[in-house]
């Protein structure tokens, strides 16, 4: 497996070893004990999520805050997606700045998010399926967000506008000033 860290500390691109041959391939989609000496980091997963959508749904930005704030490892089982991740830790020097990177069932690629990160991804193939793995477990009354289009985090989310298709929750998400206050 290859580990690289983004502009963004802590938060790590993972890129596995793919063994094909004439049935197939393999690849092992997480190992604790490489994943912790490969990033440094001593991370816990204590839940699982998939969700399956169609081309322009964006889900995001979202955070689960105090307490419940999680750490995510995310990868695409099928289809394409543009995974995005917003520094939001009150002291980092990249407080404020966004990475993103394509994952799909084709590059197996998967991105780690830590704790203190907005997380959205924005859906660029049909029928695709994401997962992800959670450090901690999800509590409603600690999520929190900030609105997808924000005009000053201005993340390209490789949709056309009329394309997007985003739920209730994700229509009324703050702006990122409102969100820092």
């Amino acid at each position: 497996m290859i580990v690289k860290e983004t502009k963004l500390k802590g938060c790590f691109v993972i890129e596995p070893t793919i063994f094909d041959d004439g049935r197939g391939s393999f690849f092992e989609s997480f190992n604790k004990q490489r994943f912790n000496e490969k990033t440094g980091l001593d991370v816990d997963f204590v839940q699982d999520n998939q969700s399956f959508s169609q081309r322009g749904v964006l889900r995001g930005l979202h955070i689960q805050k105090n307490e419940f704030s999680q750490a995510k490892l995310v990868r695409v089982i099928k289809g394409k997606v543009l995974d995005v991740a917003v520094d939001v830790r009150e002291n980092s020097s990249t407080y404020g700045q966004h990475f993103s990177i394509e994952l799909s069932g084709e590059n197996n690629k998967q991105l780690f998010v830590p704790r203190g990160f907005l997380h959205g991804f924005s859906v660029l193939e049909n029928d695709t399926i994401f997962s992800y793995k959670c450090d901690n477990y999800y509590n409603k009354a600690s999520e929190d967000g900030v609105i997808y289009n924000d005009k000053d985090l201005r993340i390209d989310w490789l949709l056309d506008k009329k394309e997007i298709v985003l739920s209730e929750k994700d229509i009324k998400l703050k702006t990122f000033k409102e969100f820092t206050k």
